[in-house]
């Protein structure tokens, strides 16, 4: 079994070096590379205000934060819900910076101690998709995945987009081809005439689980083209 937690935060400012704190955790579960439903979705107070240029980013004032638990009370089960986990986050380095500096707080081991690996999909995008943006907007445009609801950043709807852009990034179709070799006509051989063969032909049927497994990745294409995989429609 291969669980992936998608995650994303929100903060108070861009750097945790100058006192910024986390203040929203989102997480999405995938099982082999299928969403669960089992989230993970927190508030926390920062016991700061956000910097402007953040707050105009997420839109989560410190009114709305005061009653939200601190970091310490939430820290157990997040630990808990990511353990033995591998982390899908865009843009990875901030995301764990803040995370690990909120961690160090609380002089608790790098959270890279307890997940079984970090997947940055800003790095893979960019290898990918190299001189162009690779910003999540810009993803979910290029995969078209529909994000008109995202008017402010949140931490769980951009998880969820996140999972989205991950699975259609990941699918690995970029890695086939289909080559089609020309073949020069032939004037003394007409293509109607019936040709005869000297082997037999051996007919080799698919296995059940073959068939499930192909069956999973024409669903990750529908999805990703919001129902339009040819070899389901056709």
């Amino acid at each position: 079994m291969t669980r992936q937690i998608v995650l994303d935060t929100e903060t108070t400012g861009i750097n945790p070096r100058m006192g910024n704190r986390v203040i929203e955790i989102g997480c999405v579960e995938l099982i082999n590379r299928k969403l669960t439903g089992n989230n993970f979705h927190r508030y926390i107070n920062p016991e700061r205000d956000s910097e402007e240029g953040a707050l105009a980013v997420h839109g989560l004032t410190t009114e709305f934060l005061r009653d939200k638990p601190i970091f310490a009370q939430i820290i157990q089960e997040f630990i808990e819900y990511v353990k033995g986990a591998e982390l899908v986050i865009h843009n990875a380095p901030f995301d764990m910076g803040f995370l690990n500096s909120e961690f160090e707080r609380l002089e608790y081991p790098k959270v890279e101690s307890i997940v079984e690996g970090v997947v940055d999909t800003l790095a893979q995008a960019k290898e990918l998709h190299p001189g162009k943006r690779n910003s999540l907007d810009a993803l979910c445009d290029r995969y078209e995945i529909s994000n008109a609801h995202r008017k402010l950043h949140g931490a769980l709807l951009d998880a969820e987009l996140l999972a989205d852009v991950f699975l259609a990034m990941s699918r690995g179709q970029n890695s086939f081809s289909i080559e089609i070799e020309e073949v020069e006509a032939k004037p003394d051989v007409d293509v109607s005439d019936e040709v005869e063969f000297d082997f037999e032909v051996k007919l080799i049927t698919a296995s059940q689980q073959e068939l499930e497994s192909h069956e999973l990745i024409l669903n990750d294409i529908s999805k990703a083209s919001q129902g339009n995989c040819i070899w389901q429609n056709g």
